[in-house]
């Protein structure tokens, strides 16, 4: 099911205009951010020294995950991600759910980015600052994906430069290498909500594939670029965690508001600490954008059902973006940014993107072997990972995210009746 030639229009009107250089820095640019400068410090609040252990964790499960997801993607290269092969894999009502969870635990995610972005830039003005940043990117994304690539692309390297910066005056002043082995204060309930947490810094891969009617040659790009992403990924949090697990130990990286600016600050080296709070503020702004990218899509597909007001699936003529629904995404988002909080929208962005990826697992193990269907034990894994991960995030995530997908299951229940009494 291979896409037309670069730069050509799909019959849906969006362009394939993304190859996999664009598709892996989309997906860095989601992930790098999100997980380095938001998710640490209440990771090592749950896991305290097993805080590495949480990390090899989520990235297990992210592996299964994104082996998934690539399989079915290049099967399905189409705007949604796991909601159309949720639909196409298990029926109507299980792709519903992922698109509902992917959605609105992705703009939670949106707010926590956009609150990062305030608190790290003018603390004082975080909520303003938080919703100037999503309202200046959403008229980004609106402008097409093309623009949004090219500044992702300058996003990362930026941040990949201060994160090496970081990891440089850790590993050459103040490191314990005691502090990286688990203590007794580290339980497996305890590790496994850390990781639970921490996954929500490995979904960006997702971008990628709810991207999958912008790649070119999708069959091909797909899997290349989402285990290119991971595994970069992956390298740059190990080296972090051990970097600033080994200046701060857990207890201190548990209580630290900015982790990275702390270790900085203990490895001897103040004079980066206001180059660290810069390229925390350029991170978030780069997940930012990539966020709104994949909560527009999946919008877009669910819309495009009739899920969602069918007013959101319009593309734009000149663009080819879905402008509209980028816009409806941007406008919630910036409410939550408006009010919300940043720890408490990870929790619950973790519970939905846990619950959308158990649904892609249970997709891919559908796949035959003709199809591209993994190994089995990987989608069984990612499948079993999502759900206990899920279970075992703060109680107060659990219920909350709960609550949303039963309101979403309702709001599927009523428009079902709907339907059959039409």
């Amino acid at each position: 099911m291979g896409g037309p030639a670069s730069g050509g229009v799909n019959g849906n009107g969006l362009r394939r205009r993304l190859g996999v250089f664009d598709a892996v820095v989309i997906g860095l640019g989601s992930m790098i951010g999100a997980g380095v400068f938001a998710a640490l410090a209440p990771a090592a609040r749950a896991a305290g020294s097993g805080l590495l252990i949480g990390l090899a964790v989520a990235a297990v499960v992210a592996y299964c995950n994104a082996t998934s997801s690539a399989r079915l993607a290049a099967r399905y290269p189409a705007s949604g991600g796991t909601y159309v092969y949720g639909r196409e894999r298990l029926g109507d009502f299980w792709g519903y759910l992922a698109g509902w969870s992917f959605v609105v635990g992705k703009t939670a995610s949106c707010a926590a980015m956009a609150l990062t972005v305030g608190a790290y830039a003018w603390p004082g003005q975080a909520h303003a600052v938080a919703v100037g940043a999503v309202v200046a990117l959403t008229a980004v994304n609106c402008l097409g994906v093309q623009k949004s690539a090219w500044l992702t692309r300058v996003i990362v390297a930026v941040v990949l430069a201060v994160l090496a910066a970081v990891v440089t005056a850790c590993l050459t002043g103040g490191v314990q290498a005691s502090r990286l082995a688990p203590g007794s204060d580290a339980t497996v309930s305890g590790v496994l909500q850390a990781a639970g947490l921490l996954f929500f810094a490995f979904a960006g891969y997702a971008r990628i594939a709810t991207l999958g009617e912008e790649v070119r040659e999708p069959a091909r790009t797909i899997p290349r670029a989402v285990p290119v992403a991971l595994g970069i990924t992956l390298i740059v949090y190990a080296a972090v965690g051990v970097a600033v697990l080994s200046v701060l130990g857990p207890a201190r990286l548990a209580d630290a508001t900015a982790p990275l600016v702390e270790a900085v600050r203990a490895a001897g080296a103040p004079g980066l600490v206001p180059v660290v709070r810069a390229g925390a503020a350029v991170a978030a702004l780069g997940s930012l954008l990539a966020l709104l990218l994949g909560v527009s899509r999946t919008t877009l597909a669910m819309a495009r059902d009739r899920h969602l007001p069918h007013a959101l699936a319009a593309v734009h003529p000149r663009f080819g973006v879905p402008h509209r629904a980028e816009v409806a995404v941007g406008a919630v988002a910036a409410l939550v940014a408006a009010t919300g909080d940043v720890r408490g929208a990870i929790g619950f962005s973790s519970f939905g993107v846990l619950l959308y990826y158990a649904i892609a697992n249970a997709a891919a193990l559908t796949l035959t072997p003709a199809e591209g269907r993994p190994l089995r034990a990987i989608p069984v894994l990612g499948l079993a990972g999502c759900l206990v991960l899920a279970v075992t995030l703060p109680v107060h995530s659990v219920l909350s995210g709960a609550a949303v997908a039963l309101l979403g299951v309702a709001a599927y229940g009523l428009r079902r009746g709907r339907t059959v009494r039409s």
